[in-house]
């Protein structure tokens, strides 16, 4: 891995002649090469200052018993905006202050138990600044981020991560955007620390997205079933012919396809529309066959526990219409239709 460190400049675009989709193309490397070069110094094997520092960061955060504030100026404060809502999104309730609103009564938001994120690319921006100094004196933590350890914003922070020396990828230099991408990137990185390290799983993710595609994805797959096992989705022996099978099964809901069991009434496979249609073609004798011998054995299938993202998977990568649901058994408790998942909107017909 070559040696990087966040003194060096990442450097800016060129403004000659090149091609536009090559300038394009600069502007997101400048971008991610800063990010990368933090990632950098992370992911070393020898403990260094960075990690120390960083490990402190998530320590504080998960230790928060009030809410996480974060504040910036300008482009910084947008990004502190998106950092704040991951946070929220990820179990910590968070929210956002304008460090010249706070100087009008929005300090009255703040207290003792909250941890305040106060970002600044150059670290003297001087809204941000008085702000820390105010929160320092009333004893409220304080996470700076900005270009470097000796910034003032970060000698008023209890802790302090540095984006590094970055030139823009502006071409003049001027406009926050590599700056602003590390930020984000920082941001993201110990939201999901934090998260991981309360073990925020699947559940809680669902309680605070119940709405959406990802609301909708993270459901337990048994609240989409439109057929269940014992209501109106019949299961069927698998040493019956595919005749006897087709009348056990033809009712007004009828399923795009026929879930066998075994003697002891485990899955043993399934036989769909389209299997029915193949067996026709190939045999017109078909219908008085052991429907095990023309059945799809030891199908796909998902359990209880799995997710409506999981069906959304399987349907998309392996081209599957229907997926029988199983018991920690075994057995089949259900069928999902991709009609189901259409109507839920998390599959496009």
């Amino acid at each position: 891995m070559t040696e990087t460190t966040l003194n060096e400049t990442v450097s800016t675009p060129a403004t000659t002649t090149m091609d536009e989709t090559e300038f394009i193309a600069q502007v997101l490397h400048a971008e991610a090469d800063a990010i990368a070069r933090i990632g950098n110094l992370l992911s070393r094997n020898a403990e260094n200052a960075e990690q120390a520092l960083w490990k402190r960061a998530v320590d504080v955060l998960t230790g928060c018993t009030g809410q996480v504030i974060v504040s910036g100026m300008g482009k910084s404060g947008l990004i502190g905006a998106k950092f704040s809502a991951t946070m929220s999104s990820l179990g910590q309730p968070s929210s956002v202050v304008h460090p010249a609103e706070a100087m009008h009564g929005d300090l009255g938001r703040i207290t003792r138990d909250d941890v305040v994120i106060l970002l600044s690319a150059s670290g003297e921006t001087e809204e941000v600044v008085n702000l820390a100094a105010i929160l320092k004196a009333d004893g409220v933590a304080r996470m700076g981020i900005s270009q470097s350890p000796s910034t003032a914003l970060a000698r008023l922070s209890d802790v302090h991560l540095s984006i590094g020396v970055v030139a823009e990828a502006c071409p003049l230099n001027l406009a926050p955007t590599t700056s602003t991408a590390v930020m984000l990137a920082i941001g993201d990185a110990l939201a999901l620390a934090v998260s991981k390290r309360r073990n925020f799983g699947h559940d809680d993710f669902h309680r605070r997205h119940p709405g959406g595609l990802l609301g909708a994805g993270l459901k337990p797959i048994t609240e989409a079933l439109r057929f269940r096992v014992g209501d109106n989705l019949p299961v069927v022996d698998d040493g019956c012919t595919v005749r006897q099978a087709l009348e056990q099964t033809t009712g007004d809901r009828r399923t795009g396809a026929i879930v066998l069991v075994d003697d002891i009434g485990r899955l043993s496979g399934i036989f769909t529309d389209a299997d029915f249609r193949r067996l026709m073609r190939s045999n017109p004798n078909g219908m008085d066959l052991p429907i095990r011998d023309v059945m799809t054995r030891h199908p796909l299938h998902l359990t209880v526990d799995s997710l409506v993202r999981d069906a959304v998977r399987l349907m998309r990568e392996r081209r599957l219409d229907e997926i029988p649901v199983l018991d920690g058994d075994g057995k089949p408790v259900g069928l999902v239709d991709v009609q189901d998942l259409i109507a839920m909107k998390v599959v496009k017909e």
